[in-house]
Order: structure tokens, then sequence, then C-alpha cells
């Protein structure tokens, strides 16, 4: 379980702390009426090594990558990624699933190896927002990505943002992506005792697949152009707003909450 999860536990006890009429950074207690949810790659950070870390799980566990150098990773979960590679490689379905527990193993502690020298890289601006979004005590922030879940808290750990996010959703818990924005709501309205209604949360992310999944859900989508895919194909892929990056933080903000 990644570190940041016990904050659900945390932030629920904060906000039913009727002792404490400041319990919420120091101001008074409101109802969460915005839940923001990150994709991690592309969007947060970028680089970093986690493809030849899958690489090396995949030949280790398998005995083949199948075609991972021109495969398209954008957007889709971890398990996903495996099972596609796996299965144009001939495997059946059945041995894919035998390898996958190993695989995770294999994969996260060669990534976690590698991190050291080889670190993600935290994207502009994402600060700065993050920063903005915490001093507005109406907003929860959480995390959707098809990483799985230990893979995530690697990634942001390498540039101290695994603690900036009280919840989220991973590929460890569904292959499916369009399955994952229920699930992070789930764990947001567990966690502060708030029902999220889908207009109340807003997706973010720098893929089409990330657009449609928040969709899926019937959330308002932010598209951000940091990634492979231009605005105009997060504008095709339904977004509500697409900017080019996470730098003008004023207009970011604006965006997410109004």
């Amino acid at each position: 379980m990644p570190s940041w999860m016990p904050c659900q536990k945390r932030a629920l006890q904060e906000y039913r702390n009727d002792g404490d009429p400041e319990a919420r950074n120091g101001k008074e207690r409101v109802l969460l009426r915005t839940l923001i949810l990150f994709d991690i790659d592309g969007t947060l950070v970028t680089g970093g090594p986690a493809k030849g870390a899958f690489r090396l799980a995949l030949q280790k566990v398998y005995g083949t990558t199948g075609p991972i150098d021109g495969w398209e990773f954008s957007g889709k979960t971890d398990p996903q990624i495996a099972r596609e590679l796996l299965d144009v490689a001939g495997l059946t379905s059945e041995e894919i699933d035998d390898g996958l527990p190993v695989l995770w193993e294999v994969y996260l502690d060669e990534l976690e190896r590698r991190m050291e020298s080889d670190p993600t890289r935290i994207l502009p601006g994402v600060v700065q927002l993050l920063d903005g979004l915490d001093r507005h005590s109406d907003t929860g922030l959480g995390l959707l990505t098809g990483n799985v879940a230990k893979g995530a808290e690697l990634k942001l750990g390498a540039v101290g943002l695994a603690n900036r996010f009280s919840v989220g959703a991973f590929g460890s818990d569904n292959e499916m992506r369009n399955a994952l924005p229920a699930v992070a709501v789930q764990r947001a309205s567990e966690a502060w005792n708030v029902s999220f209604e889908p207009g109340q949360v807003v997706v973010v992310g720098d893929t089409a697949r990330d657009v449609e999944c928040g969709r899926h859900l019937g959330a308002r989508t932010l598209g951000v152009a940091t990634g492979r895919f231009r605005p105009e194909v997060l504008m095709e892929a339904g977004a509500d707003v697409v900017v080019e990056n996470l730098e003008d933080t004023e207009r970011v903000l604006e965006v997410l909450l109004t």
C-alpha cells in the first residue's frame, strides 16, 4: 500500500474532529466540494527508469518482452500493457495471469533500484499548482493512474510528491482504465465522508485515455499537453479544457475550481 494511503484515515479524523473548530489547516472546517484526480506520467512527472525496468521484468519472468519498443504505453494501465505485449508474443491468458504477481515483484524491485541513478523529474508548474490547491480547504486531491500502486509511490517519491495526495486509484486496482475513476471517487468518499457527484470531480491528464476515463465517469476533464498528445488531440478526445502545461498557476486554478 502506498505511503499516502494512511492519509485517508488522517483526513477523516481531522474532518470529524469536533473538539477543534480549526482542525483543517488552521481554517474552519468546510465540506469538500471538489475532488481533483491527477494522472502521473506526463502530467506530474516525466522521465525515469520505468520502461527499462518493465522490459527486464518481462524478460526475466516470461522469457520475452513482446514488441515493447514500438508499443504505445500512454494512458494504459501497467497490467493492460503487460497483457497486450504478452498476448502478441503468443502467451495464453492463463500463462499471463500466472506470471503477473512475480512480474510486479521483479518490476518494482528493479524500478526502485534504478530510480536513484535515473529519477523521475517533476514537470514545470506542478508544485506551484499543488500549493495553490492546498490553500483551498474545500478541495481534495487524489491520483488516477495506470501505474500499479507501488510504482506510483516510487515515481512520486523520487520528486517529493508522494505525500501530496490523500487518495488514489491505480492500475493494480483494475486493468481497465475506465474503471479507475469510480474507485478513486469511492476512496475519497470514504476518506472524507463526502458523497462526490460526477460533476464535482475533475480529471487531469496528458493523454486521450485520461480524458476518456474522466468522461466515462461524467467528470470534468482538463487535458495537459505535456506528454505525447497535442492539444487538438486532447480536444478531440472530449477534454473540457486543454492547456499547454501547468505553468500558469492562476489560469489552471481558475479552470479546476470554477
